[in-house]
């Protein structure tokens, strides 16, 4: 394939002096025949007294600065030579000043220590806050001219336990959220007016890993870590699929703890108990032994949730570990394992809503269980300050298990006429077996004048999913996965083969000025075989579906410092969503999928203003535009050679979607901007907030109207789930050990389908979702370095409201929000 060999020649190329470089700390940078090196870079760590990394700190140097990640690190370019004074800032601390003198065309490193402890830190207000920007290289990922956010989690006060993602991302602008599953388990989000569905228009993973049933084929994220065990979450906007690769929605990771630098053995317990029997124990161990650094918690959570019909039993637990080999290699092994059973109360009717009855369900027999383990290694190799190898090689082993009654919300469970007990209810189950690596190298390198960064990688991964669906189940209430009948109603096999290669460089233009371009190349093999459903007799209607195709993706970015905490930014990037497995499954045997089926694609784009001033306002704030092309979806057409009148459903490409709006994040820290004395309490105020229109610029339809085909366009109709306005406000008092935070939430009207339609139909999965405004609190209390009170309460003015309609499962029909619920939680660290 020549456009993958013309990539690949040119990772080889780029990565070929990188991995030659000197590894000597302070290795000077060849000049290049241009000219001699004109600015110096600086990387370095902070550290407490102890040697425990210091997080989210100002390290400032020149023109420049940024904050220290969670390890610690800092990264500098574009430096001047000479004597120059780095100093490290932040609240709470005392500030820490070292001279150093840089020298042209060098990379230096410096580690810096802060007089405070860590862990005495942890009485008094701490200097990080929940949300901050990225800086613009973050592990081995680009994030300069990107707009990105990353969420720390161990800073907010947040009902953690049950994954409020309406508290965890309230400071991300525009991300909306379903919130139809009381257990908690499942995190439905989305921003730019895409679709919320089990987060698949994001690329989600754990520690830079793929952990949705399959990105290429079926990416919905039915696994999420508990957030008790995540220590950071890393978002990217549409900027990220260059080096991710689909979605639109860009990267979504969740970042899992590690164990302490500085202590052999760390032992936490956090315990909860919450209204409908909500009763969660979270217990993790970590800790450093000689050359190894090790993690592990366990957590089980189980209740009533906040409707009938609603237990749940979920157990979740993680192991990683990780072996400085030598000083330059580091290799890590981990494991996550999922298991969970919840019962489904299925959906309402609108009368049902309007009459108060949200907490009633007409469901007491559906059930759904996602067991679910991903194992995976590493190795990181360093090869100096300026040239880092970093290979993940991850798997996934997960079933999709669900039985219950199928039917419409307004048809009551079916009963057996001839035995007068509840008819045999319906098997759907899903296997997963995954497999896939990435390697990926970033690296610093000097040319014309400049210290510039590059990052590239490979990837090969496999899938394949085992989907049996429309099984006889039992006549009982309980959960069971026995089958009644020798065969399944229909069973197909899909799999996924891709492998792909991308290369992205910040090129520093001065001190100010970066330009980030990049490309991608994805290449894709879909596979389909099986029956879709068996005649009278038991023969199978079979399909067979491929779907083989290349993807370039390309973009660019590029940032510009206004000032050393502030800067302007813009990217432009292409994007895709690939044909997945239900795109290439018929609904019917007469039905007929398009041989020319196309990926979604198109692109994002957005332009901004962020950054921080004085320690006391942070900001970001941009205007963006997505166009999403190629939309798929059903149009009837006549029978090619059929009879008079015969028509088919065709599966096939039909419409393109325009999103485009205002995001904005804006915090200020009222009490020490108008005293300046830093000694008294915190009282920051907060809005996110996000304006977004989304419509239909193109959707054909072609419905049967008697016996003839009428054709259609929904154009100018809204996107349905596309809130025209998300807002977020919120406070935040903080003092010591003690903070309390306050949020309302507001978020408009949206449609359920592409037709808007107004009124809610008898089975209520069309109509329009109202707005809503939903306010909650959460406090936080620490003290004696060891202890830990937590407590909120979600919805504080008992609203009623939704926020989808389900076709179904876990419908079908309007699934409610959560009422009023409290949860208080008792922690220990050991």
């Amino acid at each position: 394939m020549p456009a993958s060999s013309f990539l690949l020649a040119f990772l080889l190329t780029a990565a070929a002096p990188a991995l030659s470089a000197p590894t000597a700390i302070d290795a000077p940078v060849l000049p290049s025949s241009d000219g001699p090196e004109r600015s110096a870079s600086l990387t370095g760590t902070v550290l407490d007294r102890s040697g425990q990394p210091v997080e989210g700190v100002l390290v400032t140097a020149g023109p420049r600065a940024t904050v220290t990640d969670s390890r610690g690190a800092f990264r500098l370019y574009g430096l001047p030579a000479g004597e120059i004074g780095v100093t490290v800032t932040g609240l709470s601390i005392k500030p820490v000043t070292q001279t150093l003198t840089l020298e042209n065309g060098k990379a230096h490193t410096l580690q810096l220590t802060i007089e405070e402890s860590v862990r005495e830190l942890a009485g008094v207000t701490v200097a990080a806050k929940a949300a901050t920007f990225a800086p613009e290289v973050d592990g081995t990922t680009l994030t300069a001219g990107k707009k990105n956010e990353i969420i720390q989690l161990d800073k907010l006060n947040a009902n953690l336990v049950m994954n409020s993602s309406r508290q965890v991302f309230a400071k991300v602008p525009g991300v909306t959220v379903w919130e139809s599953d009381g257990s908690g388990q499942q995190i439905n989000v989305a921003t730019r007016g895409l679709s919320p569905n089990r987060s698949w228009e994001f690329n989600t993973r754990q520690n830079g890993m793929d952990i949705s049933s399959d990105p290429f084929g079926y990416p919905e994220a039915y696994y999420n870590p508990p957030l008790e065990a995540v220590e950071r979450i890393q978002i990217i906007r549409g900027g990220g699929s260059l080096q991710y690769g689909p979605q639109f929605g860009g990267l979504l990771n969740y970042e899992i703890k590690r164990g302490p630098r500085d202590k052999k053995l760390e032992f936490e317990t956090s315990n909860t108990v919450g209204n409908n029997g909500l009763v969660s124990s979270f217990n993790s161990l970590g800790g450093t032994t000689g050359k190894v650094n090790y993690y592990g918690y366990f957590q089980q959570r189980l209740g009533g949730a906040w409707r009938d019909n609603s237990e749940f039993n979920v157990r979740n637990a993680h192991a990683n570990a990780t072996f400085q080999a030598t000083e330059k290699l580091r290799i890590g092994a981990e494991i996550s394992h999922m298991s969970y059973v919840i019962q489904q109360p299925g959906g309402l009717t609108d009368e049902q809503f309007h009459r108060g009855e949200l907490r009633s369900s007409a469901r007491g027999r559906n059930w759904f269980s996602t067991p679910w383990t991903i194992p995976a290694f590493t190795a990181d190799y360093q090869f100096s300050e300026r040239t880092r190898l970093s290979l993940k090689t991850f798997g996934l082993l997960g079933e999709r298990n669900s039985i219950g009654f199928t039917g419409a919300v307004n048809v009551p469970d079916a009963v057996n006429p001839a035995t007068g007990l509840q008819a045999n209810r319906q098997i759907d189950r899903d296997r997963y077996r995954n497999l896939g690596s990435e390697l990926r190298l970033l690296t610093d390198y000097g040319l014309l004048g400049q210290q510039h960064t590059l990052a590239a990688g490979v990837r090969v991964a496999g899938a394949h999913l085992r989907r049996q669906q429309q099984g006889r189940g039992d006549t009982g209430s309980g959960f069971n996965l026995d089958l009644q009948a020798p065969r399944f109603g229909r069973e197909l096999h899909f799999s996924t083969r891709n492998y792909a290669a991308f290369a992205e460089n910040i090129f520093r233009l001065g001190s100010r000025l970066t330009v980030t371009p990049g490309l991608r190349l994805e290449v894709i093999d879909n596979e389909g075989r099986g029956y879709l459903s068996l005649n009278a007799d038991g023969s199978e209607n079979r399909i067979e579906q491929n779907s083989r195709r290349q993807v370039l993706l390309y973009g660019a970015g590029t940032e510009y410092r206004v000032t050393e905490q502030t800067s302007l930014y813009a990217n432009y990037s292409r994007a895709f969503r690939p044909v997945t497995y239900a795109d290439l499954t018929p609904p019917a045997t007469t039905d007929v999928i398009d041989p020319n089926l196309r990926d979604s694609n198109g692109f994002n784009a957005e332009v901004g203003y962020r950054g921080t001033w004085g320690n006391v306002l942070s900001f970001d704030v941009d205007a963006f535009w997505l166009n999403y092309n190629d939309r798929i979806g059903t149009l009837r057409q006549p029978v090619p050679g059929g009879t008079a009148g015969q028509t088919q459903q065709l599966r096939t490409n039909i419409g393109t979607s325009v999103h485009k709006g205002v995001e904005a994040y804006v915090e200020l820290d009222l009490i020490h901007a108008f005293t300046g004395d830093f000694s008294l309490p915190h009282f920051d105020v907060y809005a996110s907030t996000a304006l977004v229109d989304a419509r239909y610029t193109e959707l054909r339809t072609a419905t049967l109207a008697g016996s003839n085909i009428q054709e259609g366009d929904l154009k100018n109709n809204r996107v349905e789930y596309a809130p025209k306005y998300t807002h977020r406000f919120g406070g935040t008092f903080a003092h010591r050990g003690f903070s309390a935070t306050a949020q309302l939430t507001r978020v408009a009207g949206v449609f359920a389908d592409a037709n808007n339609t107004l009124a809610p139909n008898a089975a209520a999965t069309t109509g329009r979702v109202p707005g809503y405004s939903v306010t909650d609190i959460s406090a936080t209390y620490r003290f004696a370095k060891r202890f830990t009170l937590r407590g909120g309460i979600n919805n504080v003015f008992d609203k009623n409201y939704f926020t989808r309609r389900a076709g179904g499962y876990p419908g079908p029909g309007l699934l409610p929000a959560d009422g009023r619920t409290w949860f208080a939680t008792v922690g220990v660290k050991l």
